[in-house]
């Protein structure tokens, strides 16, 4: 077993709770691995295809659950490695092909009918849970990764270019430094070692400052809730709470996007301190 696969096996093994995350992830991995097939006017079905049998799994769970719908599934063996098994899952339009595809974002419908999306569907990755499930479902459905006793390489393979650059640009946006080149035919999206020593070194430095203080907000946070109780601190205060408690590992930027109404990083580190101010107080 390569060592990609072995880490696909383990993040296909990755579970999460929200609905939003699970078409997330959906949606990437059926643009990764998958074929829309026309059937005529308006009439859409999905074949997905994969040589990983934990995807497949993933796959047909993910379908299950969302759409509550059962796949089709074929196993083949692979003429070319005799060794490895391909599983191929279909979905006909009757079966709900269209249904899947306008939800993952992949069809969008327009004026002059019903068109296909080559853009990543920004309305499913608006949130940080959303954007890593999505960026899980690329790495799963079409990337490789080098052991990294050796070398630090990763590649995501796509067939469209204006898909791979909105993958390039998602990437990015967690301050790395992702890029596109094409090769035979495909757009491939990749990150080198070299490319990243830098950044790793400007962070290391601060990682330990910011662990630390993600794990006293979240501290404080849960004593300020079981004590006192959310209903009785101030509605931005709480709000910000409730995210901090769901998402851990969002920035300051990142959960600031997610208030109703968005507020700035200077914003929310104020609230957070507020509510530090709050817990020291109970500790009194």
């Amino acid at each position: 077993m390569t060592f990609s696969s072995k880490v696909k096996n383990e993040i296909s093994k990755i579970i999460t709770e929200d609905k939003c995350c699970h078409l997330a992830e959906l949606s990437a991995l059926i643009k990764m691995t998958g074929t829309i097939q026309i059937h005529g006017r308006n009439s859409f079905g999905i074949k997905l295809s994969t040589e990983n049998a934990s995807i497949a799994r993933m796959l047909f769970t993910l379908i299950k659950d969302l759409f509550n719908i059962n796949t089709r599934v074929a196993v083949r063996k692979n003429k070319q490695l005799k060794k490895n098994n391909n599983y191929t899952l279909y979905i006909d339009t009757l079966t709900g092909g269209e249904t899947i595809l306008l939800a993952t974002g992949i069809l969008s419908k327009t004026e002059e009918g019903i068109r296909i999306n080559y853009r990543l569907p920004h309305k499913l990755v608006k949130k940080p849970c959303c954007k890593k499930a999505y960026l899980r479902g690329v790495f799963l459905g079409g990337g490789s990764i080098s052991d990294p006793e050796k070398t630090y390489h990763l590649e995501l393979v796509t067939n469209n270019n204006e898909y791979a650059e909105s993958i390039k640009k998602l990437i990015n946006s967690y301050q790395l430094n992702a890029k596109v080149v094409n090769r035979k035919g495909n757009y491939v999206v990749y990150l080198k070692e070299g490319e990243q020593i830098r950044i790793v070194n400007c962070e290391t430095a601060n990682l330990s400052k910011i662990v630390n203080a993600s794990m006293r907000q979240i501290n404080n946070i849960e004593l300020v809730k079981h004590r006192i109780g959310f209903d009785n601190i101030q509605e931005g205060l709480a709000e910000i709470a409730e995210l901090r408690l769901k998402y851990p590992d969002a920035s300051l930027k990142e959960l600031g996007e997610m208030m109703s109404p968005p507020i700035g990083k200077s914003g929310v580190n104020h609230r957070l301190r507020k509510l530090d101010e709050i817990a020291e107080q109970i500790k009194l």
